[in-house]
Parts: C-alpha cells; sequence; structure tokens
C-alpha cells in the first residue's frame, strides 16, 4: 500500500490581513507548515493554527521565510549561510514554544519562498540551515522542496529529509516548477489524478506532455488555491479507491 503526506503552507495570515483557507483545509491533510513571523503571520494566528493542527491530529512544522513581511518573504535579501540559519533557529524555537503549549511537537522544516530559493541555489546556505536545526532537535524532518536541497540533505549526517511533489501546479521537463504570480482554479479532478500518479508511480505529465520523475513522500497543496477544498475532496475519493495511505512526515522519514 503507497503511503504519503499531504502537506500545507498555514497561518499566513497577520493583523487585519488574511490569507488562504486554514480552517476549511486542515482536515484534510496530515502536516502543517506554519509560518513563523518573518514573511507572515504573527503571535496570535501562530498560536491559533498551532491549535488547529493540534486538534485536527496534524504534524506541525516550520515555514521559515526571510524578514519581509511587504514582499511576503519573496524578495531576494543578502544574507549570510549564518544569517539565514538564525532566521530559521529563531521562528523555529517560536513556533516550538506554541506547540509546547498545546502538548504537541515540531516535526519538520520547510523554507519558504525566497529562503528556499537561496537554499536551493547555495549548498553552503542549506548546509548551515539544515545543521542549525538539528542542534535545537535532531528529530527534525527536512521538507525538500526540489532536487538540489534534497541531495544536500542527503549528506548531513543524521538529518532525516522527505522530497515533496506538487500537484496543483505545473512542472517543466527539467522538473522546475511553473511558479504563478496568483494561483488560479485548478480542475480538481486533473489535479486528483497527479496525486494518484506521484503517489503510486513516482511520476507525473509536465507541462509539454512529457512524463517525469517525481518521486515524491510528500504532496503540497495550496491552501491559498480558490477551490482547495473541492480539490483535496477529489483527492481523497482517490486515496479511498486506490488504497492510499495517508501519514504523517515523522512516519516516512
Amino acid at each position: 500500500m503507497p503511503a504519503i503526506d499531504i502537506n500545507c503552507d498555514m497561518g499566513e495570515s497577520f493583523g487585519n490581513w488574511t490569507m488562504g483557507h486554514d480552517a476549511e483545509v486542515m482536515p484534510y491533510i496530515t502536516s502543517a507548515n506554519i509560518a513563523g513571523g518573518y514573511h507572515a503571520a504573527d503571535p496570535h494566528v501562530m498560536r491559533e493554527t498551532v491549535e488547529m493542527a493540534a486538534e485536527h491530529d496534524v504534524g506541525i512544522g516550520i515555514h521559515p521565510g526571510l524578514p519581509d513581511k511587504m514582499g511576503f518573504g519573496r524578495r531576494k535579501i543578502d544574507a549570510t549561510p549564518e544569517e539565514v540559519r538564525d532566521y530559521v533557529v529563531y521562528q523555529l524555537g517560536a513556533l516550538t514554544a506554541f506547540a509546547r503549549r498545546h502538548g504537541a511537537t515540531v516535526q519538520h522544516v520547510k523554507p519558504h519562498g525566497a529562503m528556499y530559493s537561496m537554499l536551493s541555489e547555495s549548498p553552503e546556505h542549506a548546509r548551515a540551515v539544515m545543521e542549525g536545526m538539528l542542534e535545537v532537535d535532531g528529530d527534525l524532518v527536512y521538507l525538500a522542496t526540489d532536487r538540489n536541497i534534497y541531495e544536500v540533505a542527503q549528506d548531513v549526517d543524521g538529518l532525516r529529509a522527505v522530497f515533496e511533489g506538487y500537484v496543483d501546479l505545473d512542472y517543466r521537463a527539467d522538473r522546475s516548477l511553473i511558479i504563478e504570480q496568483k494561483l488560479a482554479d485548478r480542475d480538481p479532478e486533473l489535479v486528483a489524478d497527479r496525486f494518484v500518479s506521484i503517489a503510486t508511480d513516482g511520476v507525473v505529465e509536465a507541462a509539454n506532455g512529457e512524463e517525469i520523475s517525481i518521486p515524491a513522500e510528500s504532496i503540497c497543496i495550496h491552501g491559498d488555491n480558490p477551490n482547495a477544498v473541492p480539490i483535496l475532496e477529489a483527492i481523497h475519493d482517490r486515496i479511498d479507491e486506490h488504497g492510499i495511505e495517508l501519514v504523517s512526515l515523522s512516519e516516512i522519514a
């Protein structure tokens, strides 16, 4: 029976600004990547999101970003490997405190936006972040968004890493993602087909029609997608049809 995790970026609202459909999405996922206050979130949103995750028995992870709320963490910042490590440790510490309040633990780390791009392009930055998270908690799982980062993770002693795939975005033939400025409605049945293809065969169709290898053990669904809930409902229908088991990252790594 194939086993896979469904993760979602969450807790990205702050103040009077709302992002995503966290309450509606939470019942359908197994891991939540919760913003740590730098690219999005505030202490109240972090607490509320941790509460929801704990209530639904969803694995909690930190979704750290660069200190750039104005640009939603998507703008490049000139930072050394040590500085980026400190950004991650700081946000990890904040989320860990909220998790402990609710009798939960933090299970994983998944960097956001421009920070993720920085780690993908610089093995030195990636290694610094990975070693920093292990210094905080040796049981943490690194959720790797691309093969460059995943390969670095394989060389870090003691680090557990899981490779993730995407089904509500398109891939190029070189396995890079086509990032949209604003997510549009996706056909839930098509997205569910992609989910099954990755979960059972480790492949998906690229935008040019070519079948490419995506050996993912976790699938990311974007909670800010306008029809995220219908997509997740369609995926859950397919999970039942194909005997796929949903598990959290801590059970996979």
